[in-house]
């Protein structure tokens, strides 16, 4: 029995050290960081741990909460991921996505996705579902400012996330896994979608997918943060103008609407 036991520890001993570190380092590292993610750099942990340092009815409490996630998942999916690359892998952040090679096919692809989105997001906006969801941090609805600082902190955010699973997944599982690594990063990328609504969750599938392809088409995951930054702001913006015009309606005479009440 104990010669057994020793044999089975020798055999995935053997089994280990065969193993790409490289690729066990990133899959690893991709457990431990979101995991650290969700429990430290997130809301809840803020509201848990630093809410009542300030004063529950300040209202600039809810926006530092906002500024703790956005500014600590930027450290947590890029300072961290950065330091790996730089200090264990010893490569470069550009073999990561940190560039704009291929910038035709890029900007291209960005120009035609916004030029799709937007008109997509302007419908979808007049319901219900929508103006409860967005603008994400509420208090953005009737002050510019708060707006503003938020959106700042969200591009810090989309940056952050894009590089982790368009960049430090996709182009450090592609030597080993080849056009396979963009199907691995969309696993945990659509299971962190988990609980949003359906049609979010659904189709960030698709846009795991189409973000991962032209990442690993273009050697950057930049072009993928454009696009995903774009149609976050759009989503965000739209919402404000709706809320503060008080317009539900889908059609050009609500666009009117919402602009002349604007101005």
């Amino acid at each position: 029995m104990k010669s057994k036991i020793k044999e089975e520890f020798s055999t995935l001993a053997s089994i280990v050290k065969s193993l790409n570190k490289k690729t066990v380092i990133i899959l690893l590292s991709v457990a431990v960081i979101q995991t650290f993610s969700w429990y430290v750099t997130s809301r809840t942990f803020f509201r848990n741990n630093f809410y009542y340092s300030f004063a529950p009815d300040n209202p600039n409490t809810e926006l530092y909460e906002f500024i703790y996630w956005l500014a600590g998942d930027f450290f947590s999916f890029f300072v961290l991921a950065s330091l790996i690359i730089k200090f264990i892998f010893k490569e470069n952040l550009t073999d990561y996505g940190i560039n704009i090679k291929n910038s035709g096919l890029g900007f291209t692809a960005v120009i035609l996705s916004l030029i799709i989105m937007v008109p997509v997001i302007w419908f979808i906006s007049a319901y219900p579902s929508f103006t409860e969801q967005y603008p994400i941090f509420q208090g953005a609805r009737n002050n510019w400012q708060y707006f503003i600082i938020f959106q700042i902190f969200l591009l810090l955010f989309l940056f952050a996330w894009e590089f982790f699973w368009r960049g430090y997944m996709i182009f450090g599982l592609k030597g080993e896994f080849g056009y396979y690594a963009v199907l691995i990063q969309m696993i945990p990328f659509v299971i962190l979608h988990n609980g949003k609504p359906f049609a979010e969750t659904s189709g960030a599938i698709f846009g795991a997918l189409a973000l991962g392809i032209l990442a690993y088409r273009t050697g950057s995951f930049i072009y993928g943060f454009l696009i995903h930054y774009g149609v976050m702001f759009s989503i965000e913006f739209i919402s404000v103008l709706r809320f503060r015009a008080g317009s539900s309606g889908t059609g050009l005479d609500s666009l009117f609407q919402i602009v002349s009440k604007m101005f």
